[in-house]
């Protein structure tokens, strides 16, 4: 087919991509593609071959990223589960990493907290099916820098990495507080006034609920929606239980009790 008038202004290809959850397969719309792919484009020239590791268990979608992002200049290594993408990660030199959060052997959200612990601060853009603002917070508070939803479009992409890019990889460690109370998701650590406090699993993960909505009363319902595995066999009194036990290792005045309505963290 020949190229278009309007071609003529694009040096290289512009796809937007659309991920079907429902559906096996990936289906991709190509917008416009110029008449020599051959010739770079000025956003392979802007970005200097950047290096870009791309970490996601749909293979017809990485091949097909794959492509996009060499078209556009990059060069491009992919994974299909959390330990390779993991391994690659803290071995290779990349300038960005694309990274998915349902992966097999480690989730996405596994692989940025290691990285992060082990300080590599490589700029790590994630990407899931998941829309929900919990899952979105559970990965910057993991240590990610953007979250982007499937489907999506591949300009839309491409503008993100851009963005990462021109951030840069600084080292930012990432710890949520309310008041004195610290916690670090990456190492799963917590102190209070500094002093480390040694918590159950069941109990950071309710600390860590409640920090997150430091301030805010939080019902009885919410925190078993929350914190409890929702086909758990759990018993009548187990928030009250948790809180009690939490409240020795943080302090009595700090979780107060609001009466006949839930539970509140000092923020």
């Amino acid at each position: 087919m020949k190229a278009s008038g309007a071609s003529k202004r694009i040096a290289g290809l512009e796809s937007k991509i659309r991920i079907r959850q429902l559906l096996p397969s990936l289906t991709v719309r190509t917008l416009r593609c110029s008449a020599h792919l051959q010739e770079p484009t000025t956003l392979a020239a802007d970005t200097g071959r950047v290096r870009v590791l791309l970490v996601d268990d749909e293979e017809r979608m990485v091949a097909a990223l794959r492509r996009g992002l060499a078209a556009e200049g990059f060069v491009v290594e992919s994974a299909t589960d959390g330990t390779a993408g993991l391994r690659l990660a803290q071995h290779g030199d990349f300038d960005a990493v694309v990274l998915d959060v349902m992966l097999p052997g480690l989730s996405g959200y596994e692989v940025v907290r290691r990285l992060r612990a082990q300080e590599n601060w490589v700029p790590v853009l994630m990407l899931s099916a998941k829309d929900g603002e919990y899952d979105q917070a559970d990965a910057l508070d993991d240590g990610a820098d953007d979250y982007l939803t499937k489907p999506f479009s591949f300009v839309v992409l491409l503008a993100r990495i851009r963005a990462l890019l021109r951030r840069g990889a600084r080292a930012r460690p990432v710890v949520i507080s309310a008041g004195d109370v610290k916690l670090d998701p990456a190492s799963r650590e917590v102190w209070v006034k500094d002093v480390p406090a040694d918590l159950t699993p069941r109990e950071y993960v309710l600390l860590e609920y409640l920090i997150r909505n430091a301030g805010r009363v939080i019902g009885k319902a919410e925190l078993l929606d929350h914190v409890w595995d929702s086909a758990a066999d759990v018993a009548p009194n187990a928030v009250e239980v948790y809180v009690g036990y939490l409240r020795r290792k943080i302090g009595n005045d700090r979780l107060i009790t609001v009466r006949g309505v839930g539970y509140r963290l000092v923020a």
